[in-house]
């Protein structure tokens, strides 16, 4: 049986960083793949997306600033969209990827890996043959995620799409339905519709539930001026894909045809065939860890990404493998564990502060807490408002601009404990509002963090103002 100190399943950015991580602190690994190196984000997720997506803002950019809007005159050219986002993901190609590993010193093998024993991993290759892998130290699972497809009658027969197709697709087509009202669905939307499909969205309650509520409200309208159909409060109760497309009944009554579907209802781990339940664990669930990302019972089982459940983002992955690899280090070569809260080796801010930035149109970019999850917490809070529109910075950089900003703060510490900013481009603006979250950055400080003139940081002003210097 070959030997190494850590063994990773899947490559993808959180298994590349934790055995990178690993690596560098003088242990050896072997990442374990099924499919390519990079993973969902690099191929099917993050980066096509937003491949799509940044033709669209870059158009709509233009086309709301005087001089400009009169350059920006025709509309996307869809090949050359496609066609960059292939380039973009390398043609679905992973021999850069495969370079940076080997540079890296990380031993690749290719095949479907499962744990069959303690440190033991068994891959199976394309042709069936298998090899046993024992780690000294450390076992690591992080294999992502897959799209949740609702048991609707007719919709997994009618071949539906889900971010897979959506990202990858070659063609545009005439009509497309979405079935989900988060993220992925509202940029797919917000992408297809700009390309020339005539899109429906389908939404159980309302768009972007998890976010302030004036995030969906905004983007709701936004999409609705596209001429996207945005039906909220809406359910589907079945499906079935005949000559004419995909027709969906709906629970209201009616129905709603297109030539394509796609499902955006959330994800889950993908954890089911990787041998848990061998180690008494469940498989399809999330593997429950600690903040070390080491899962609870078991000394030398790891998990990273979206495979433990707590942030199903492909920055918090990395942020989780960076922590988790660092430790594996330490516990192998017995140096010291900083596991206290924003130590090194722990993941605090997959429960204070998660970032995160939704590419519709207009942006929506949110850290930390809601209003409501303050309110949940049982802290006292302060919610403040600001018409991003009115900050001079916003004023020049758009004609029209329209958006809004919230900070929610702890009126007892006077601290930041979330920032949500609706309006275009409003992704920029959101790392300040993460690093005043993760380092508790007392609102009377903050007021010496001066924005410079004018750009559309000058919202921080607007808002340290309306909350009161006395006050804070």
């Amino acid at each position: 049986m070959d030997e190494t100190d850590v063994i990773v399943i899947g490559g993808g950015p959180a298994g590349e960083n934790v055995a990178d991580r690993v690596v560098q602190g003088g242990l050896s690994a072997v990442l374990v793949e099924s499919e390519l190196v990079g993973g969902e984000c690099s191929y099917w997720a993050c980066m096509p997306s937003k491949a799509l997506l940044r033709p669209v803002h870059a158009l709509r950019s233009a086309q709301h600033v005087a001089g400009a809007a009169q350059a920006a005159t025709g509309a996307l050219d869809v090949a050359a969209v496609l066609a960059r986002r292939d380039a973009v993901v390398a043609d679905w190609s992973d021999d850069g990827q495969v370079d940076w590993l080997r540079s890296a010193g990380i031993v690749l093998v290719r095949g479907a890996g499962r744990i069959t024993g303690e440190r033991e991993v068994t891959v199976t290759d394309e042709d069936g043959s298998t090899r046993a892998i024992r780690a000294r130290h450390a076992v690591v699972v992080a294999t992502g995620s897959d799209p949740v497809v609702p048991p609707v009658p007719g919709l997994a027969e009618a071949q539906p799409w889900t971010s897979r197709e959506a990202t990858g697709a070659q063609q545009v087509p005439e009509s497309l339905a979405i079935i989900g009202g988060g993220v992925v669905g509202v940029e797919m939307a917000t992408a297809y519709a700009a390309l020339g499909s005539r899109v429906t969205v389908l939404a159980r309650h309302g768009l972007l539930e998890r976010m302030e509520p004036f995030a969906g409200e905004r983007v709701a309208a936004s999409l609705r001026e596209a001429g996207v159909d945005v039906r909220t409060g809406t359910s589907v109760t079945a499906v079935e894909r005949d000559d004419d497309g995909v027709r969906m009944a709906l629970d209201g009554g009616g129905e709603v045809v297109a030539a394509e579907v796609l499902v955006a209802t959330g994800r889950r781990p993908r954890t089911d065939d990787l041998g848990l339940d061998v180690v008494g664990l469940v498989p399809g669930e999330p593997i429950a860890v600690d903040d070390t990302m080491r899962a609870t019972g078991h000394d030398w089982l790891y998990a990273v990404g979206d495979a433990n459940g707590r942030a199903l983002l492909t920055h918090q992955g990395k942020y989780q493998a960076r922590a988790a690899g660092d430790v594996i280090v330490a516990r192998a070569t017995g140096a010291r564990v900083d596991d206290h809260a924003w130590g090194r080796h722990v993941a605090t801010a997959d429960e204070r502060a998660v970032p995160q930035v939704v590419f519709s149109d207009p942006e929506v970019a949110a850290v930390g807490m809601t209003a409501a999850e303050a309110e949940r917490s049982g802290a006292r809070t302060r919610v403040v408002d600001h018409d991003l529109g009115a900050v001079a910075g916003a004023y020049l950089h758009a004609d029209g601009y329209a958006g809004q900003a919230r900070m929610v703060v702890d009126a007892d510490t006077g601290v930041l404990l979330g920032a949500t900013f609706v309006g275009p481009d409003v992704a920029e603006l959101l790392h300040a509002a993460t690093v005043a979250v993760v380092g508790q950055v007392p609102l009377a400080r903050l007021w010496h963090a001066v924005p410079a003139y004018p750009t559309v940081s000058e919202v921080w002003l607007r808002l340290l103002e309306t909350y009161g210097r006395d006050s804070a």
